[in-house]
């Protein structure tokens, strides 16, 4: 069969190669086109469009990238008519792939949305939509259950593809010495919101005696260059940026800082203590507030802590990520021991609530079963 994916971010390249190698193994005729990275392509198949060539983030972002976001769904749409695709696979980057499941549906395209999105959050009225518009839902938390049951919209749950992602890697250590992990984001206006209150922790930690030898590792995006860096490492030795390797940073540091998103739930699956921080433009900030100020049953922004329903770890957002809070935080993360050990404990229930391995081939096996009704 062929099976036309699309992903814009690079969660979604590393969920999108895992499901197109669970795709292979129960469809061995499977051809795949995709929009995607270089983690997807590794699998095989033609790659259309690089994610890093349309992401795009917040409203502002948005806003002056509007011509170049309707070219690119232009060409998606074009190019999927040309291929005549058995199914269309939409994972998460919901901005663009609502708009493509709208488009296969009206014409009779069949489309299925792989880690939905997150409209337990934001932006309910995307739930009419998806019930209209893809022909089945495949989620990956488990919290997301009896939500989406609620809003009968048809779903399938095989476990979080994550799991599979972190324990099939081979670790090995990015650095000799002692750090601290900084995972700033992988968008431009993350790192730029991010990265002057961690420079600044960084600062005092290396200014006092306890932590004078220990350096400090950011984990460089795939989609970024040393460009998007450097202005925030200038002057500072004991910083410095790894390219491609998020894994193996955050396996054997000490502790680390991390930008709100998927890296959040990947430092508490591989084990390693964090505090999340999220920073953005006063504006979006504003409007994100609003929201969550709709939403009262959203009580977190970081999925490990949404999975567990209470806080594993803190989340320093906007006005409380400051240099004074994320520095205290980060210390009490390597001092205090029983701190410590409750956060590891907390990491291994959301482990078990997240299911076991093997959740990409489910999902692949799920929805071929689907095709062939």
């Amino acid at each position: 069969m062929k099976y036309y994916i699309i992903a814009g971010e690079a969660s979604g390249d590393l969920h999108g190669s895992n499901l197109m190698k669970g795709l292979k193994a129960e469809d061995p005729q499977a051809e795949f086109r995709f929009w995607g990275g270089g983690m997807m392509e590794s699998v095989g198949g033609v790659k259309v469009r690089d994610y890093r060539d349309t992401a795009v983030m917040g409203i502002v972002d948005v806003a002056r990238s509007l011509g170049k976001i309707s070219r690119n769904l232009s060409d998606c749409k074009k190019d999927i008519l040309r291929w005549k695709p058995d199914v269309v696979i939409l994972i998460d980057y919901p901005g663009f792939n609502m708009k493509i499941a709208r488009f296969c549906h009206e014409r009779g395209i069949r489309n299925y949305y792989y880690i939905a999105p997150k409209t337990w959050a934001s932006r309910e009225s995307r739930n009419r939509k998806l019930k209209a518009w893809t022909d089945k839902l495949f989620i990956v938390f488990p919290f997301e259950i009896p939500y989406f049951t609620e809003k009968q919209i048809p779903f399938i749950y095989k476990g979080n593809p994550l799991i599979d992602a972190i324990d099939d890697h081979r670790y090995v250590r990015p650095a000799e010495e002692d750090y601290i992990a900084i995972l700033p984001g992988s968008r431009k206006g993350e790192i730029a919101h991010t990265m002057p209150n961690a420079m600044e922790m960084a600062d005092r930690l290396h200014a006092t005696a306890e932590y004078a030898g220990m350096s400090f590792v950011v984990a460089g995006a795939p989609s970024r260059s040393e460009a998007d860096y450097a202005p925030f490492l200038e002057g500072r030795p004991y910083v410095k940026v790894i390219f491609g390797r998020t894994y193996d940073i955050l396996k054997y540091a000490a502790a680390a800082l991390v930008n709100s998103g998927t890296a959040s739930l990947e430092a508490a699956l591989i084990g390693t203590p964090q505090v999340v921080c999220w920073s953005t433009q006063p504006f979006t900030a504003f409007l994100g507030q609003y929201v969550f100020r709709v939403l009262e049953h959203i009580k977190y922004i970081s999925l490990g802590n949404l999975i567990l329903d209470r806080l594993a770890f803190r989340e320093l957002l906007q006005q409380y990520y400051t240099p004074e809070s994320v520095t205290e935080e980060m210390r009490r993360l390597m001092e205090d021991i029983p701190y410590r050990e409750k956060m590891l404990a907390d990491y291994r229930e959301i482990r078990e609530k997240l299911g076991g391995s093997g959740a990409s081939r489910e999902v692949a096996r799920a929805m071929i079963a689907e095709m062939r009704k």
